[in-house]
């Protein structure tokens, strides 16, 4: 990851912008990509007694990836008549597949086996720029949250009780699946994922899937979904820190009231206090910090309250942070927890740019291997490019997979200068000048 970039594939930008920005010259990258799915082209054959299985591991998954980058394909028959044409099935090396035999087929596949490719590509991954106000911050920050992959309601059986998350207005229970997701903020892809049934209670709940997977020298930044008295002292007992939000009414004895410097009262924070969080969950066994940060009311979208009800919506105006970070500035464990944000952002990618809101499969190891591949999209854009995916760049990748693309289309457009900063310099520029 240190290594200095290879002379083939990048060479120097423009030196009037004073840096120096690599340009892609090939797509390396995304030419190991079928290679590497077909190392999975064993699995399950174990199973396979009359040796007549076509759709293999390999091909599913490759298959799954050109869904990712396509957003024309947006339906499972759609991928099936895609693949219909000889240019697609010529690229990915798949047949045309049944309905049937591509929604059972994951029955003898093991979604695990695609962690060794996602840990290979995540050893090359190259850091992106980061702020330089956090380099007093030793670990890594990892940002730390869930989402619902909505499912339908034949999702029936054992899981049931698992996958139902909440009833819809008609009465119809709802149920899904709930993707646990560590992002690792250096490089914008996901450190580890988790899936559960989306009932957020015993193990599906946030706080108790991260108690299980915690390592030293990461800080872990979450919501109130985290803010679990028992995870905290996990967090500190395995090496690690973390920055989470509190509920306003959480219970605590104070143990030292600490001066606010300048730059903290610039970043409208207002206390900045010792404490040891207790209540009815326990007490924890070290120190916290709790920082309380004046902001803005967001309105929450919430469902329509019917006339004369007697339910209200309230906004909050104060951030409650809990931290370990005793000895970082009170200003810097608020810019920390701004950063949580991020993974909003990644889900969005994840739902709406790389199509996983609608499932291939509704089996769980049908939604893993979507939920691996997806993962396997980001850490190639990352090494291609070294920059976070867009819908233009998904797009231009979904074009090369189809075969509508060459390799100089997609060379050409990640070669492109981003003006962005130039475009919004003048802008700002011209409105000064009109007095605005």
């Amino acid at each position: 990851m240190d290594q200095p970039p290879d002379d083939k594939d990048v060479v120097s930008a423009d030196p009037e912008q004073g840096s120096v920005q690599a340009q892609v010259i090939g797509l390396t990258h995304f030419k190991r990509l079928l290679p590497l799915l077909h190392r999975l082209d064993d699995v399950g054959r174990e199973r396979d007694g009359a040796g007549n299985r076509t759709l293999l591991m390999g091909d599913y998954c490759a298959v799954v990836m050109l869904y990712l980058f396509n957003p024309m394909i947006d339906s499972l028959r759609s991928l099936q008549r895609t693949l219909g044409l000889n240019p697609v099935a010529k690229a990915l090396g798949v047949k045309r597949f049944s309905l049937g035999s591509f929604s059972e087929s994951v029955r003898v596949f093991d979604p695990q086996r695609l962690k060794p490719i996602i840990e290979e590509l995540a050893g090359e991954l190259a850091p992106l720029s980061r702020d330089p106000r956090l380099a007093e911050l030793k670990h890594a920050l990892t940002l730390v949250d869930g989402s619902v992959l909505q499912g339908l309601c034949r999702l029936t059986g054992a899981a049931c009780a698992q996958t139902r998350y909440c009833t819809a207005k008609d009465g119809r229970s709802m149920h899904g699946w709930r993707l646990h997701m560590q992002l690792d903020l250096e490089t914008f892809c996901p450190h580890k994922t988790e899936l559960t049934g989306a009932n957020k209670l015993g193990e599906g709940g946030e706080a108790h899937v991260l108690r299980q997977s915690l390592e030293p020298g990461r800080c872990y930044v979450g919501d109130g979904g985290y803010a679990d008295r028992g995870l905290f002292d996990a967090i500190v007992a395995a090496g690690g820190s973390y920055v989470v939000r509190m509920r306003e009414d959480s219970v605590f004895e104070v143990l030292e009231e600490r001066t606010l410097s300048q730059e903290a009262l610039d970043a409208n924070l207002t206390r900045d206090a010792l404490v040891r969080l207790t209540g009815a969950t326990g007490t924890t066994s070290h120190t916290v910090r709790l920082i309380m940060v004046q902001v803005q009311p967001h309105p929450r979208r919430t469902r329509k309250i019917q006339p004369g009800s007697n339910k209200t919506t309230r906004h909050t105006d104060v951030l409650l942070i809990a931290t370990n970070l005793i000895d970082l500035p009170a200003e810097l464990v608020a810019l920390i927890y701004r950063y949580r944000y991020s993974v909003e952002l990644f889900f969005r990618l994840f739902k709406q740019l790389l199509g996983l809101r609608h499932l291939l499969s509704q089996r769980k190891e049908g939604v893993e291997i979507q939920v691996y591949c997806c993962v396997i999209a980001c850490m190639l854009i990352n090494l291609q490019t070294g920059k976070k995916p867009d819908k233009a760049l998904i797009q231009m990748l979904g074009f090369y997979l189809l075969g509508l693309a060459t390799e100089q289309d997609v060379i050409d457009h990640l070669n492109k200068p981003d003006n962005t900063g130039v475009k919004l310099n003048a802008k700002a520029e011209l409105w000064e000048k009109l007095g605005f």
